[in-house]
């Protein structure tokens, strides 16, 4: 228990840290709020009364707890481009992004234990040299470009979907879901070429290992030893890829919606920095950052169930 205070304890710390350095760049970065609002027609005195009115002219640390007693509080402060609330603008976007990236996982996974797993059972053969080969390939190519050659392909050359032509989730849940799938894949691909070659020579290490002989000698069957002994321990060394590729997953699927024109997180978040609405970025950084920190929290109590020697190291 006194471990898991601690990274909890750990976690707000990091999260208000990570908050307070992004508030500390938008303040310094040059832009102003107020001038972008008005536009460059505006006097220097409007200017002035509008920065005045905005808060813009209070010192940091005040505008900082400002802001962080309302974030506290659920408030998270108003769009300075839209003059309504940010959890107006961006809450209803989470769910896009959160799907996104979820398909995105849940394709990497179903792609590459099968196929890292058969590869280690067929290690050396001609189709292992093969699919290596594409693999290092696909890990080569950025996902916002695999993105372009599936829009390009499938998207004007087949006509299997519109690029464009998105379905809110809260029209028709399935014209959502069926929409996501080619970002999904393209953000996917990459990252299962990663996880395949990670994963066949974590197997292929642990076949190696003593317990695998001990397991063989007790009359264990083939796919039982890979299944019950050799899996679970090639997992331990590829926790902490799995948590990175979530977390990238989160900032890949920003660019991937400019790609396929999808209006969710990463549409709001280049729009607000252009136009200096900090509250909105505010938000959408921290808000990526909880989840960034939240998965390497998660990953801590994840090894401990895995391995249990690394929960009594700690």
């Amino acid at each position: 228990m006194k471990y898991l205070w601690k990274k909890i304890g750990t976690l707000i710390i990091t999260l208000f840290i990570v908050s307070f350095l992004s508030f500390l760049a938008f303040s310094v970065i040059p832009g102003d709020a107020a001038q972008s609002k008005l536009g460059t027609e505006a006097t220097e005195e409007q200017v002035k009364a509008l920065q005045e009115e905005m808060g813009l002219n209070d010192p940091l640390l005040i505008r900082y707890g400002r802001w962080m007693v309302g974030f506290l509080q659920g408030d998270f402060g108003e769009s300075y481009s839209y003059s309504v609330p940010v959890k107006e603008i961006v809450l209803n976007k989470i769910p896009i992004m959160v799907a996104l990236v979820l398909l995105s996982f849940l394709w990497i996974l179903v792609i590459s234990i099968p196929v890292g797993i058969f590869l280690a059972q067929h290690s050396n053969r001609w189709f292992d040299y093969v699919i290596r080969v594409g693999n290092q390939v696909l890990m080569s190519i950025p996902s916002f470009f695999i993105g372009m050659i599936i829009t390009l392909i499938f998207g004007l050359l087949l006509k299997w979907f519109t690029s464009g032509n998105y379905v809110p989730i809260e029209e028709d849940f399935i014209g959502f879901l069926g929409y996501l799938i080619a970002p999904s894949i393209a953000m996917a691909l990459p990252k299962s070429a990663m996880a395949i070659k990670i994963l066949r020579s974590a197997i292929l290490s642990q076949a190696n290992m003593d317990y695998v002989r001990t397991a063989y000698s007790r009359g264990n069957t083939k796919k039982q030893v890979l299944y019950t002994h050799i899996f679970r321990n090639a997992m331990i060394p590829t926790v902490t890829f799995w948590a990175m590729t979530f977390v990238d997953l989160v900032a890949s699927s920003i660019i991937i919606e400019q790609v396929f024109s999808i209006p969710g997180m990463g549409s709001i978040l280049i729009t607000s920095i252009s136009n200096r609405d900090y509250p909105v970025v505010q938000f959408i950084i921290v808000f990526i950052a909880t989840i960034v920190i939240l998965v390497n929290f998660l990953v801590d109590l994840l090894y401990g169930k895995i391995d249990p020697r690394v929960h009594i190291r700690k």
